[in-house]
């Protein structure tokens, strides 16, 4: 079976830092990766505030996970800083692709890549919507397919 592979933007448009807790810890004494999943999704609703968003409001419409991707690409450790880069890519009609970048700040060592597809939903309705007008024009058209 091939290895996935994820190609990322060359720009970001935010980054947040998120400490490696005992916690996130797994059997193999490095970072689990449910728990990158959860820091990733910790990314995603700071990423949503930096523009006054939330998952549950974006500019009317909430949005709902579709799938997910996380390329390793080295271990992170308990106390371990990590910056995780977000960008918005590969729009459609109803979602598009948070990608994320995950490096450990002090050495800059890539410890992941990954992506999360989301598809807006209104939570009301149980409704698949299209992506509000107001979140594409956040980000450049380069950024859209």
């Amino acid at each position: 079976m091939a290895r996935i592979k994820l190609d990322l933007p060359a720009d970001f448009p935010f980054a947040t830092e998120l400490r490696v807790r005992i916690t996130d810890v797994n059997y193999g004494g490095h970072l689990g990766n449910d728990a990158l999943l959860g820091l990733l999704h910790e990314a995603r609703v700071r990423f949503l505030a930096h523009y006054q968003l939330s998952e549950l409001n974006i500019h009317g419409c909430g949005i709902i996970m579709a799938d997910s991707v996380i390329v390793y690409k080295s271990e992170a450790f308990p106390g371990e800083l990590l910056s995780i880069a977000v960008a918005v890519t590969d729009f459609n009609r109803y979602g598009c692709d948070f990608v994320y970048r995950v490096t450990e700040k002090t050495s800059q060592r890539e410890v992941a890549r990954a992506k999360t597809g989301i598809v807006f939903f209104d939570y009301q309705r149980r409704a698949v919507q299209r992506v509000p007008q107001p979140f594409l024009d956040l980000f450049p058209q380069d950024a859209l397919v």
